[in-house]
């Protein structure tokens, strides 16, 4: 049976999720679950549920282990076939508050701020340093396993790992699964779910809807089209800037519209206030997320560690399909973010894209897609543009790479001076200290 090694194990709901996947899965069930962590206390809570989802649903046919410290990180990755990685180096507190209030400032404002943005590309220089270390033992105790990234700035660290390390690296997002399903509930469009037909590509979070039909073949875009521009003329809701995609761009993308409405230079506008209530735009969007979750984890621990009851069913993370398919050989396909050998024409070589997969016993084996609408190209090289400049600077740690990496980020450089975004980056590198102590 394999061995499954969950970096960043303290991260407990999402590793209940993946982990608990397994445990549903006939393949997988019987594997041997390591646990790693460098935080003693949410590496014990993690165990003592997983342990506890083990006994409910799997009748504790999993081996659970817990290593918890850099000194024990190659023990837990030693032997291991699959390495699922959902760190994030400097937590809410105080990494990710400095992301935020630093910038506002410089009266930049953010939503999300974990895969572009100033906020994107502070968190992937502060963890690609803790990725090659992972690398580094990867290659010496488990040269054979395959990496599933979950942590953001995705293409920024997938595509780090896949271009300047040994280990094979998929990167997975949640966004793929639930894109075309979304978008036509919340048009009233529930009829056309069943059988319907797809086609996803481009870059993590804007990974662009090129096709959907019905079963029968029908293109489905011309009423999603007429019912999107509907829908935002009449109506304040939650998916505003994406639907504008569909009226500007002409198509949808995977990732949410806070998210997105960060990742370029047109709806957060200090110069335009009013643009952040007709989008109904939610600023600091990811703070709030973060202390309503620490609150609630808190409570839901409680009550699990009160009476041990705790079960899983299967959910759509792709982390445990890649396993058992790799495993049994039987195929399964995936969205997933994987260096560009020649699967988008139009995007760069060394960019880090979001294509169809085929997982089977071979691993990974990306699909050509070809070229992307040019408009829909042009809206990926701004954040691929700012992403591989990032990875550079990550690689020749040079601060004035990164004041590139921050100059050639669309919603930065629509809001600050050349001056300005030095001076904040220089201050921001300050604010995370040892974070940051390797970035001269």
């Amino acid at each position: 049976m394999p061995k499954i090694t969950f970096m960043g194990a303290g991260s407990t709901v999402f590793a209940r999720n993946v982990l608990g996947d397994c445990m549903c899965t006939p393949s997988l069930c019987e594997s041997t679950i390591a646990l790693y962590d460098i935080d003693e206390e949410r590496l014990e809570d993690s165990y003592i549920i997983i342990s506890a989802i083990n006994k409910n649903i799997n009748d504790g046919k999993a081996k659970i282990e817990k290593y918890c410290g850099v000194e024990n990180r190659k023990d837990a990755l030693r032997g291991a076939d699959f390495v699922v990685n959902a760190i994030q180096v400097g937590l809410y507190d105080p990494c990710t508050i400095i992301d935020f209030e630093v910038p506002k400032k410089y009266g930049l404002r953010q939503t999300i701020a974990d895969t572009l943005g100033i906020g994107g590309i502070m968190r992937g220089l502060r963890t690609i340093p803790v990725l090659q270390d992972f690398a580094n033992d990867m290659e010496e105790v488990c040269p054979d396993a395959w990496f599933l990234n979950y942590t953001n700035p995705m293409a920024i660290l997938s595509g780090y790992m896949q271009r300047y390390t040994k280990v094979k690296t998929i990167g997975l997002c949640h966004s793929v699964q639930s894109c075309s399903r979304d978008l036509l509930n919340s048009l009233g469009m529930q009829d056309k779910l069943d059988g319907r037909k797809e086609l996803i590509a481009g870059i993590n979070h804007m990974g662009w809807l090129l096709e959907i039909q019905d079963k029968d073949g029908n293109d489905l875009y011309p009423e999603i089209r007429r019912r999107a521009a509907e829908k935002n003329a009449n109506e304040k809701h939650s998916d505003m800037v994406r639907f504008e995609y569909i009226k500007n761009f002409g198509y949808y993308c995977t990732e949410s519209s806070e998210h997105n409405s960060e990742y370029n230079c047109f709806y957060i506008k200090s110069k335009y206030p009013e643009l952040i209530d007709r989008y109904n735009i939610p600023l600091d969007e990811y703070p709030r997320r973060c202390v309503n979750q620490i609150k609630g984890w808190k409570e839901e621990k409680e009550r699990i560690l009160a009476d041990g009851k705790i079960t899983h069913e299967r959910s759509g993370e792709y982390a445990s399909y890649i396993m058992e398919a790799i495993v049994t050989g039987n195929p399964y396909k995936i969205g997933g973010n994987v260096l560009n050998t020649g699967l988008i024409d139009n995007l760069p070589a060394d960019a880090c894209v979001e294509v169809p997969c085929l997982i089977d016993g071979r691993g990974c084996n990306p699909c050509h897609v070809g070229k992307l609408p040019v408009q829909l190209a042009a809206m990926n090289m701004t954040n691929i543009n700012a992403q591989l400049l990032t990875i550079n600077a990550a690689v020749t740690k040079k601060r004035e790479d990164i004041y590139m990496a921050a100059m050639l980020e669309p919603h930065t450089a629509a809001e600050l001076s050349i001056d300005e975004i030095k001076a904040m980056v220089d201050e921001l590198i300050e604010a995370h200290g040892e974070y940051m102590k390797d970035y001269k």
